[in-house]
């Protein structure tokens, strides 16, 4: 029943009801706040390896201060993506409508799901940045190519980690939607500035 509840939170950061929605109302505040604070410490400690990738590409960010304003845009849309496959993966799971055996075939699906989205904002915010925000044209091919797969990268971990999260017996509505922020903010983040090196040496360009 509490997944139930907590399936209808979507984006950034954890469910607002990890408990029986029976007793919700009546639990302390303080109940609430030490049942959630271990695992977001942990993934607030997690997400300072932001911090470390940022500091690894800041040569490159001093050499091309165009990628820093995508940061916080890829940023949100990996949480969003993330955010509406985990709440899809909680209602399901919740219904009974899927079970554990179903986690390949959901992944799957949640996957190629996400690849779409990506590839249709794209086309879409790629040339959006180059023709109206003027651009460059090595920073908009990077974000084409970056938000597929970032995209792809949040709806399969986004569907995996509930699963993931049953077989180690914990507690997908508290876990799922903290950790699927933090791996999507970390493994997004590095493949930006991954693609973005890729890209600018296919353009000839130092850094």
């Amino acid at each position: 029943a509490a997944a139930a509840a907590a399936a209808a939170h979507v984006g950034h950061g954890p469910p607002a009801n990890d408990e029986d929605p029976g007793t919700y109302l009546e639990s302390p505040f303080y109940r609430l706040a030490m049942k959630r604070v271990g695992w977001l410490a942990i993934f607030l400690c997690s997400l300072s390896l932001t911090a470390v990738i940022m500091n690894g590409f800041e040569h490159t960010l001093s050499k091309q201060i165009e990628l820093a304003y995508f940061v916080p845009l890829l940023a949100g849309h990996g949480g969003n993506t993330g955010g509406q496959a985990v709440g899809s993966v909680l209602s399901a799971l919740s219904t009974g409508s899927v079970t554990s055996k179903d986690a390949f075939k959901i992944i799957k699906k949640e996957a190629m799901s996400g690849l779409f989205v990506g590839l249709l904002l794209g086309s879409i915010v790629a040339p959006t940045a180059h023709f109206v925000g003027g651009i460059s044209r090595h920073v908009s091919c990077t974000i084409l190519c970056t938000l597929p797969l970032l995209s792809l990268i949040a709806g399969t971990l986004a569907s995996s980690i509930p699963f993931a999260a049953k077989a180690f017996g914990l507690d997908p509505t508290v876990i799922a939607a903290p950790a699927m922020t933090t791996f999507v903010d970390v493994t997004g983040l590095l493949a930006y500035f991954t693609i973005a090196n890729k890209i600018f040496a296919w353009y000839g360009l130092e850094l």
